[in-house]
């Protein structure tokens, strides 16, 4: 279905199935290549993919490893038990997501608490669109700065090569950034978080993962945590532009669908034992990331990043337990991305 040409991403046809009201009406005010079909998708996401190639990412690992290495400092030199959401999980993919924009991390409390509201279930369309204006408007003036005073960073390029030219408006490139930020930031977090919740609960799992000095295996075991686990619940939404046939199911033109991604996750078929966590699985053609076309740009970026946490926090800090126990703790169901609001955790 993610690669049938007869199937749009178009948000804006009738029939697309939106995720909730206030995501509707959010993306009739900023579409993004994300939501479009190509050219349009190809020319929007060709202006980002240079930053988010394998080698690119790659190099930044260094820094992202230094980053990580100082939250675990801080986390051990601090009280416990820790929230490791707001000591590790949340402050990793932001520092990284921020820096790679250019966007300050002075402000990460204003983005953080605008890109809950974008991400809640249960927000309005009046709230949901008052916050993105919100974070396009803060966005906007950014991209004037950094038009005048460019840097090193993302949105600086964006400005000179798009905005500058006349080719793309502030607003244009601010939901560009808009949608890179909240996404950049919102599911590695929760993936960290999650993931530590899953080790936890397989302790044979993790005390291999924690013993292994092998790239490779830890490489293996983000992909199979990001199988097992697949954030996004609500699926990918889809919408027919003619009549075809899926697995024997007549779709007619305009009706939507959704690609539910995590239930593929767990397809025996693919993955025999698939509600297991098996670090040793061969996971790498699971569709966490979605598929075809419109797949996560951001991959390359969110496996170093997991690859580095998963490697270094329970390592160094091999006593890491959850402080209350699993049962107790609260789950994202109100939210697009999956996840805990809180891991309270003792070592």
């Amino acid at each position: 279905m993610l690669r049938d040409p007869r199937v749009s991403a178009d948000s804006d046809r009738p029939g697309y199935p939106h995720v909730t009201p206030g995501i509707a009406a959010r993306r009739r005010r900023a579409k993004t290549f994300i939501n479009q079909d190509d050219p349009g998708h190809a020319a929007g996401r060709r202006l980002l993919t240079a930053d988010f190639t394998v080698r690119r990412v790659e190099a930044l690992r260094p820094r992202i490893q230094r980053i990580v290495d100082e939250l675990v400092d801080d986390l051990l030199a601090g009280p416990q038990p820790a929230d490791l959401v707001e000591a590790l999980a949340l402050p990793v993919p932001s520092l990284v997501i921020c820096e790679l924009l250019g966007v300050p991390y002075a402000d990460r409390a204003f983005f953080h608490g605008i890109s809950k509201l974008l991400v809640s279930r249960d927000a309005t369309p009046e709230a949901s669109v008052a916050a993105a204006e919100e974070l396009l408007d803060y966005l906007g003036g950014l991209v004037e700065r950094k038009a005048a005073d460019p840097g090193d960073d993302l949105l600086s390029r964006l400005a000179v090569a798009q905005f500058r030219t006349g080719k793309l408006t502030r607003r244009e490139i601010a939901a560009m950034g808009q949608l890179l930020l909240v996404a950049g930031h919102e599911t590695t977090a929760n993936m960290i978080a999650l993931g530590t919740v899953a080790l936890l609960t397989h302790p044979g799992q993790l005390a291999e993962l924690r013993a292994s000095e092998d790239p490779e295996f830890v490489a293996n075991a983000v992909e199979e945590l990001l199988r097992y686990l697949t954030i996004v619940h609500s699926g990918r939404r889809r919408v027919a532009t003619e009549d075809l046939e899926l697995g024997g199911q007549l779709i007619r033109a305009g009706e939507g669908l959704i690609a539910a991604t995590d239930a593929a996750n767990r397809d025996e078929t693919a993955f025999p034992g698939a509600d297991s966590l098996d670090l040793h699985r061969a996971a790498r053609h699971h569709v966490a990331f979605g598929y075809g076309v419109h797949q996560c740009l951001g991959q390359p970026l969110a496996r170093v990043e997991l690859q580095v946490v998963y490697g270094t926090l329970y390592r160094r800090v091999p006593t890491l337990a959850l402080a209350v126990p699993a049962g107790e703790l609260r789950y994202k169901h109100d939210m697009l991305v999956h996840g805990v609001h809180e891991l309270p955790v003792t070592w």
